[in-house]
């Protein structure tokens, strides 16, 4: 038919409306047929417009133009508006997709230009160091190994004083580029804040130690600090600056202070009396008692709600409290509860060279306490590391005591009433974090504070742990050399594999929080502030009026411990009424963690 068609219309070219009225007469008269017919009027139309073209004329309208087509356009606009709709709607996810993209690509371009302000870079300046091992980490992103030198800095040269030289290890103020975020806290505030908590310690620390481990806990709510301080943290240049702090009281041993806890109750009871009469870690665990004994008086004195008693190499890890608060973590203890147990974190170092470990160290390992049983056994020989135990030290954590009447210490760790068996909590997220053999001089230092031989016999009698003890017969007996690496194999973290693997475990668990104060308080000029302070405002006098008040506490608390103790004899008198004295339960010395051993009893118990 196409093929046909221009041969007709060739010779019959005047002709050519015939056709077009015939299929418009059609249409007309028959509509049902339209669609069929409409199918055969395109191949006609082509094949006239076909002749058209070739005689040089001018093609009539096509059909879609004549007014007999109407029922043929309105059904192809009816097609065509749905297929409108349909655009529509593509368009509309299409925007909705691609909005989201366009928003995420105009932020990240502003990001990487510097547009938009990173919050993080306003609180850690560009050439802060950050956090170390966090390519460790499963949990961080990769950083620099970060903090090989002291975080403190080196002060201006004008000081000459002793406590100037402390202004120079604790650094200059913050610079215009450091954080301000402490900068204006009011750490003196005497507002009604409930609960009030102190901390109590016995220390010889220097104050590149003391000031960042005090104002750390003022910073998550402890508002009294009773130190004893020997050695060096009982300097002038020390005590000057701890004393201008407020809420800081500092306690000397001085001659009386010993003949006053000479005459102390506890030498007539037994719960420590395994402890007396022996050196090193013994007879510190007993001058700690007989120190926990006398700030209990002062605190209740003070009005304090809580005691927790804490080395300077120990900080409080309130965690799952809210604002990382100490205090509301306290607040929310039941009332019926006098006691809270803290399980211990032990750092775990990953360089041999660390010189501030609280703003060096993030690894730590967890507490038995807080892993699951089958965790803790499964991998104890790998977190061990073919050390004694689980722990390097001990493994018994620390607490927290209500002040109450009839108080007394239950060692270092413990606390205990003479009235009655306290109630007590064990924490299941807050720890202490114990930083033990964080630096390679520890070794050293040790060994230097105790003067036992380095036999195994000898050492039994000196240290209650085996892991110090293995450690004071290296320092004692190897070279620098053989005690660098004694101290990689034993101590340091130095397989990244292992790490990562006991990390995914929860084994070994990062925490950042008191790095990141304790930057922050370096940067916004606090330590620096308070050393100063002191140099600008003596303290003699303050100093003298503060003893004053101290021993006349620590009367006041030997009367109090020396009444139902039976007399004011000397301590050679107590100890011939010893075996007079009912038993009563012992004190709580530092624990290892359970091993093997404990399992197997527990098991056939």
């Amino acid at each position: 038919m196409g093929r046909a068609m221009p041969g007709l219309f060739r010779g019959r070219p005047a002709q050519m409306a015939g056709p077009r009225q015939h299929f418009t007469g059609l249409l007309k008269a028959q509509p049902a047929e339209c669609s069929a017919l409409s199918s055969l009027l395109p191949a006609t139309l082509a094949g006239e417009q076909l002749h058209n073209q070739r005689a040089g004329r001018r093609s009539p309208p096509t059909c879609h133009r004549l007014s007999p087509m109407a029922g043929y356009r309105s059904t192809s606009s009816s097609a065509a508006g749905g297929g409108g709709a349909a655009v529509f709607a593509m368009r509309v996810l299409l925007l909705l997709t691609l909005l989201p993209l366009a928003l995420a690509a105009f932020a990240f371009a502003l990001q990487w230009r510097g547009g938009m302000r990173d919050p993080t870079g306003a609180v850690w300046p560009a050439d802060t160091q950050r956090f170390p091992g966090m390519e460790n980490s499963p949990l961080g992103s990769s950083s620099s190994t970060g903090g090989r030198g002291s975080y403190f800095a080196v002060s201006s040269a004008s000081a000459s004083s002793a406590a100037a030289d402390c202004a120079e290890i604790l650094g200059r103020s913050a610079s215009s580029h450091g954080i301000s975020l402490y900068r204006g806290w009011s750490f003196d505030s005497d507002t009604a804040i409930t609960p009030k908590i102190c901390i109590t310690g016995s220390t010889s620390a220097s104050l590149h130690q003391i000031l960042p481990w005090l104002y750390y806990h003022k910073v998550i709510g402890v508002s009294h600090f009773i130190l004893f301080v020997e050695g060096e943290a009982a300097k002038p240049a020390v005590t000057s600056v701890l004393e201008s702090i407020r809420g800081v009281k500092i306690i000397f041993r001085t001659k009386e202070l010993k003949e006053q806890q000479d005459r102390s109750r506890i030498w007539n009871e037994t719960w420590l009396s395994g402890f007396f009469y022996k050196p090193c870690n013994y007879e510190l665990f007993v001058k700690q008692s007989l120190n926990m004994e006398m700030a209990i008086v002062m605190a209740r004195e003070a009005g304090m709600d809580w005691i927790i008693h804490l080395d300077t190499d120990e900080l409080i890890h309130p965690a799952g409290a809210r604002e990382y608060s100490l205090r509301r973590l306290l607040l929310d203890v039941p009332d019926n509860v006098d006691m809270v147990i803290f399980p211990n974190y032990e750092s775990s170092v990953e360089r041999d060279d660390i010189k501030d470990p609280f703003t060096e160290v993030s690894m730590f390992k967890k507490n038995y306490d807080h892993l699951p049983k089958d965790t803790y056994f499964g991998l104890y020989k790998e977190a061990t590391r073919g050390n004694p135990n689980y722990f390097l030290t001990y493994g018994n954590g620390k607490s927290a005591a209500r002040v109450q009447e009839h108080m007394r210490p239950n060692g270092a760790h413990r606390w205990h009433n003479y009235m009655k068996t306290p109630n007590e909590i064990k924490l299941e997220e807050a720890a202490i974090l114990h930083y033990t053999y964080t630096k390679f001089s520890d070794l050293t230092s040790r060994r230097d504070r105790c003067g036992c031989k380095p036999t195994k016999e000898d050492v039994k009698r000196c240290f209650i742990l085996e892991f110090d003890r293995l450690a004071f017969i290296i320092a004692s007996t190897a070279t620098e050399q053989e005690m660098r690496n004694w101290y990689r194999e034993h101590v340091v973290w130095t397989d990244k594999d292992t790490n990562l693997k006991l990390l995914r475990k929860g084994v070994l668990t990062r925490i950042y929080a008191p790095m990141a104060i304790i930057r922050g308080l370096k940067e916004s000029g606090i330590f620096i502030n308070a050393v100063t302070s002191a140099k600008a405002h003596p303290t003699a006098n303050i100093a003298l009026e503060n003893n004053k008040s101290i021993h006349t506490n620590v009367t006041a608390a030997q009367s109090t411990t020396l009444k139902e103790g039976g007399n004011d004899n000397s301590q050679a008198t107590a100890r011939k009424i010893l075996e007079m004295i009912d038993v009563q339960e012992e004190a709580m010395p530092p624990m290892s963690p359970p091993g093997f051993l404990e399992l197997i009893e527990s098991a056939l118990s």
